[in-house]
C-alpha cells in the first residue's frame, strides 16, 4: 500500500512544538558558541586566527551553502508539486518497470532528466512519496539523483577530464550505493516506519485535500517550504560553525596516506556541505596532495550524506534511517576509494 494511501491503527506521537523547536535550536546554537570560547581559551594556537575572524567566517559559509542551495530547493519545490498537483495518475507510473529492482534502476537515472542538486531533490522525492511511490524507490532516487545527473557529469569532467577514472568512479559509485541502498530499505516489513509522523500527517492532508489545482498549487508550495527552510538553515549553520572548529591543516596533514586521506576526505565532505554541482571544483584544488581514491570517496559521500542533507533529509526519513544511509554510505565510500587508489 502505497505511503500516501495508508492508513494507521496506532496514535501518532505527540508533535513537537514551535517552541521545543526554537529551544533545540538555541541550544545548540550555545554549545557551539561555548565550544568555540573554550577551544580559543585552552589552546590558543590550535587555529592561527583569532576568534572573532573564525565565527565571521562561519557565518560567512554558513550564508554561501544557504544561497547556493536555495535556488534548487526552490526549483525543487515546484517540481514536486508539478509530479502532486498537475502530473495526471498513472502518467508516471505506467512508465515504471513492474519488478522493484528494475523500477529502482529506472530512478537511479531519473536525474539525468532532473538536473537538480541534492537539496532540490529531497521536496522532489518528498512529491514521489506522496504521490504513491515507495520508500525504496525514493531513496534510491535520493541517493543517485545528485549524482547521476548532466551538470555533475559535466563539471566533474571540466575539472579532472578522465584522469585516474575519477569521473567513472564517481558515476558507477554512486548508481550501484544508490540501488544498494533501495534494496537494503526494500527488506524493511513496515516502510512507514522509515518516514517522520510529521511527514505522515502531511500525507494525510495531501490525500484529503480536493479543489482547485491552483489553490492546491499555493498551498503545497507554502506546506514543501515549511517543512524544508528551517532544516536548510540550521542545516547551513552547521556546516559553517563545523568547518572552523575544524582546523584545514590538520585534514591536510594526513592526506598522503592511502586508508586515512579516504576517511579525511569522506569527514571534509560532510562538513563542507558543498552543492554536488560544483563540489568537483572544490575538490580539485585538493588533487596534487589527496589520493584519487581519497577525491572519488569525496565526491560520492558529499552529495549523499553532508550535513546540509542530513537536515534535509530528516524532515522526511527517521533517524534510523539517516543513520543506516551514512554507515553504508561511508563504508561503501571507502571501499571504493580504496579499489580506485590500488588500480591507478
Amino acid at each position: 500500500m502505497s505511503v500516501a494511501t495508508s492508513s494507521r491503527t496506532t496514535a501518532p506521537a505527540p508533535p513537537r512544538t514551535g517552541a521545543s523547536r526554537t529551544l533545540v535550536a538555541l541550544g545548540l546554537g550555545v554549545v557551539v558558541v561555548t565550544v568555540l570560547f573554550l577551544i580559543d581559551a585552552l589552546a590558543p594556537t590550535f587555529f592561527s586566527e583569532p576568534l572573532p575572524t573564525r565565527a565571521q567566517d562561519g557565518l560567512t559559509l554558513a550564508l554561501s551553502v544557504l544561497i547556493e542551495s536555495l535556488p534548487f530547493v526552490v526549483l525543487g519545490v515546484v517540481l514536486s508539486i508539478v509530479v502532486q498537483v498537475w502530473v495526471p495518475p498513472g502518467a508516471i507510473e505506467r512508465w515504471m518497470p513492474r519488478a522493484p529492482w528494475a523500477r529502482r534502476a529506472v530512478l537511479s537515472l531519473l536525474g539525468m532528466f532532473i538536473p537538480v542538486c541534492e537539496c532540490g531533490n529531497v521536496p522532489f522525492a518528498r512529491g514521489l512519496l506522496m504521490r504513491g511511490f515507495g520508500v525504496s524507490d525514493t531513496l534510491t532516487f535520493l541517493v543517485a539523483a545528485p549524482i547521476v545527473n548532466p551538470i555533475v557529469i559535466i563539471s566533474t569532467h571540466a575539472a579532472f577530464g578522465f584522469s585516474d577514472g575519477i569521473l567513472v568512479a564517481r558515476l558507477i559509485g554512486g548508481y550501484l550505493v544508490a540501488n544498494l541502498i533501495g534494496w537494503l530499505y526494500s527488506r524493511h516489513p513496515d516502510p512507514d516506519k522509515l518516514l517522520t509522523e510529521r511527514f505522515l500527517e502531511t500525507c494525510e492532508i495531501v490525500v484529503q485535500e480536493r479543489g482547485n489545482r491552483g489553490r492546491r498549487t499555493l498551498a503545497q508550495f507554502v506546506v514543501e517550504l515549511r517543512s524544508v527552510m528551517p532544516a536548510l538553515i540550521i542545516g547551513s549553520l552547521l556546516a559553517g560553525a563545523v568547518q572552523v572548529l575544524i582546523p584545514r591543516s590538520a585534514l591536510l596533514a594526513i592526506g598522503s596516506d592511502p586508508a586515512l586521506s579516504i576517511a579525511a576526505m569522506m569527514a571534509l565532505a560532510i562538513v563542507v556541505s558543498l552543492c554536488s554541482n560544483v563540489d568537483a571544483f572544490f575538490a580539485l584544488s585538493f588533487a596534487s596532495t589527496f589520493t584519487p581514491g581519497s577525491i572519488v570517496a569525496f565526491l560520492v559521500v558529499g552529495p549523499i550524506i553532508d550535513l546540509k542533507m542530513m537536515a534535509l533529509l530528516r524532515t522526511t526519513f527517521s533517524t534510523r534511517v539517516l543513520v543506516g544511509m551514512t554507515i553504508v554510505v561511508v563504508l561503501f565510500a571507502f571501499s571504493l576509494g580504496t579499489v580506485v587508489n590500488l588500480l591507478v
